[in-house]
């Protein structure tokens, strides 16, 4: 470690975000590799740390010989002070080495607000900001995660995006990076040949053109760029790679326990969930491998807490035998076994109580409207009935605590569904003095509410984001009508929700509004200490940008969209289906049910989904 940062170590919150050397990390000989990888999230430590995504691309590549992935993380303002002030560059944890010493530089992207942290990352490390300014092969920078499905934002600054899963297209791009390495290749002969690569998408081989008011006219490949970049995914999860002796943080994170997928995809095709399309077809883990990853990863980490994680772990179909297989284990060796993303129609108390060992902790619910109508418009698939019935089922049982999330400014949402809401937390309440056993503990029932923000690939993308004022409006319509003493109501500001939504369909001409937030103090958006709205609005003003074109804008049928060349193969059409039923309270079959041939069996062996 340099000397001078060991010296400033004490003067920082949470040192132990910048030391490395924690167990399990891995460090290798540089005479024995080829090429050098950082692995970076735009964030806090105990944030990234927390990303399973980021800890299986940390496995995956440092099990190839010829490389080395190390980690980067985006230091809180006390250290990025120190590194500013002693002329420090950014360092990877492995090695303590400047970041402008590799060759591979790869951002994981999930949330729009930590775009101007890549920034901050680049500057800090010495790296010019834009692709164009980076003239020599290396170090490349590389962009993943689900933000990448409209990658448009952040394209003058990154070289390469990857669309999709990555375990096995960073391996194809490292090989391809090694190859280069050896041969000494220019950028541009690098860059095209990876547009070749299945999955990977080159922003400067794309041409963008505009019409006057401000739509694309269109999205031109060049030099051979293929016209529509598919997404590549993990066909088969027992083969996929999982981290069972992953980095253990030397201080607390987030989610500090063990993640094990059950499956990847969803069933469920709710018309605002971006994860749930994307991420389709649904891909199951075999329930053996399952468990041996929660015991294999508890023995090398010495967690105590296991979490099964899907995107709605309640539909994984042996979870009832999976639980009963971990149970005694987990009881002999004191691991408690956690289940989040649960659905009211499939509650079960008798797993709940299994899996907390007779613990009575909070339940979370997410109906997301507050009436029937509006639930089949966004085809959410739950019934009221299904809601107290896992509610009556879990203060029968014992449990006082309930969360229910909702949306405002869902598509079609009226005053009267807002009232729902209300009216909804007041039957959860009667349920639980009808059914409690034990009243005189009292009851806890807390709604949250967040905006709604329109994401690609949905068949809510072409919508628009209700006003601030509007959404603030039906935030103090509820809280007036919750007057039960026994609700607690909270709701999300609706700031960071429009930035959100400006750049979760925003084209490549905000890239100036990003570096001039950015030269104006912008970063850490997503932390509370930082964010500061009128950094950006200054900045949309300087670009002479108008944001709510983008954020509260209803979209044309035939509009090409920014995201337009990136599939993730579900038809447009079908979502535009999806979208017109929303507008008749119409709602589609979960997969099981009913296969709605979106178009994402494409991935299934013989076009079959096994959901």
């Amino acid at each position: 470690m340099n000397p001078t940062i060991e010296r400033y170590l004490t003067t920082v919150q949470k040192p132990a975000r910048y030391t490395g050397g924690e167990y399990n990390s891995v460090v290798k000989n540089l005479n024995d590799i080829k090429v050098r990888a950082a692995m970076c999230f735009p964030d806090t430590y105990e944030i990234g740390m927390s990303n399973l995504g980021i800890k299986i691309l940390y496995g995956v590549l440092n099990q190839m010989e010829q490389v080395w992935c190390e980690r980067v993380f985006a230091p809180w303002g006390d250290m990025e002070d120190v590194l500013r002030n002693e002329n420090i560059p950014l360092y990877a944890l492995e090695s303590g080495d400047p970041l402008q010493n590799f060759d591979f530089i790869g951002f994981s992207l999930g949330y729009e607000l930590a775009y101007t942290n890549i920034l901050n990352i680049l500057n800090l490390a010495g790296i010019p900001l834009r692709s164009g300014d980076r003239k020599d092969l290396f170090p490349l920078i590389v962009a993943g995660g689900s933000c990448t499905y409209n990658p448009e934002p952040l394209a003058p600054f990154v070289d390469i995006v990857c669309i999709g899963e990555g375990e096995d297209l960073i391996c194809e791009l490292l090989l391809l990076i090694e190859k280069a390495k050896d041969e000494n290749w220019t950028k541009e002969q690098c860059l095209l040949s990876a547009s070749q690569i299945e999955g990977i998408y080159v922003p400067s081989l794309y041409n963008v053109t505009y019409h006057n008011n401000g739509t694309i006219n269109s999205i031109i490949p060049t030099d051979g760029a293929p016209p529509i970049v598919k997404k590549r995914i993990v066909r088969d999860m027992n083969l996929s790679y999982y981290p069972e002796d992953p980095v253990v943080p030397s201080t607390e994170i987030v989610q500090d326990r063990v993640a094990v997928e059950l499956f990847r995809g969803c069933i469920r095709g709710c018309r605002f969930c971006q994860a749930g399309f994307i991420y389709r077809p649904v891909r199951k883990r075999d329930q053996k491998l399952v468990e041996r990853h929660a015991i294999e990863t508890c023995k090398n980490t010495g967690y105590q807490e296991v979490t099964l994680s899907s995107l709605s772990s309640s539909d994984y179909p042996p979870l009832i035998d999976l639980c009963d297989n971990l149970s005694q284990w987990s009881s002999e060796q004191h691991v408690n076994i956690s289940l989040p993303s649960l659905r009211a129609d499939n509650f079960s108390t008798s797993l709940m109580s299994r899996l907390q060992g007779g613990r009575k902790s909070g339940l979370t619910f997410a109906p997301e409207a507050g009436s029937q109508r509006l639930r089949d418009a966004i085809n959410k698939n739950i019934k009221e009935e299904d809601l107290l019935n896992a509610c009556r089922a879990a203060f029968s049982g014992g449990w006082n605590s309930v969360k229910l999330y909702f949306m405002l400014g869902l598509p079609t949402e009226t005053d009267e569904d807002i009232l729902g809401i209300a009216e909804l937390a007041n039957k959860v309440h009667k349920t639980w003095k009808d059914h409690s056993p034990n009243r005189s503990r009292g009851v806890r029932i807390t709604v949250s509410t967040s905006c709604f923000i329109p994401k690609a690939d949905t068949p809510f993308q072409w919508e628009a984001q209700v006003p601030r004022e509007e959404y603030l409006r039906r935030v103090n319509l509820l809280r007036e009508h919750i007057t039960n003493r026994s609700v607690t109501y909270n709701w999300h500001d609706p700031e960071t929700s429009f930035l959100e939504a400006i750049f979760s369909c925003g084209d490549r001409k905000l890239a100036n509004v990003i570096e001039t937030a950015w030269k104006n103090g912008a970063k850490m958006d997503s932390w509370s200490e930082y964010f500061n709205l009128d950094l950006w609005l200054d900045a949309f003003k300087k670009c002479d940008i108008d944001p709510t074109f983008y954020a509260n804008r209803e979209r044309e049928k035939d509009e090409v969209l920014p995201w337009s060349i990136i599939s993730d193969g579900v038809k447009i059409a079908y979502l535009w289906k999806e979208r017109e039923a929303c507008y008749q309270s119409k709602i589609t079959p979960d997969c099981r049910v009913k296969c709605s041939n979106c178009g994402a069996n494409q991935f299934c062996d013989g076009g079959v989904c096994n959901a």
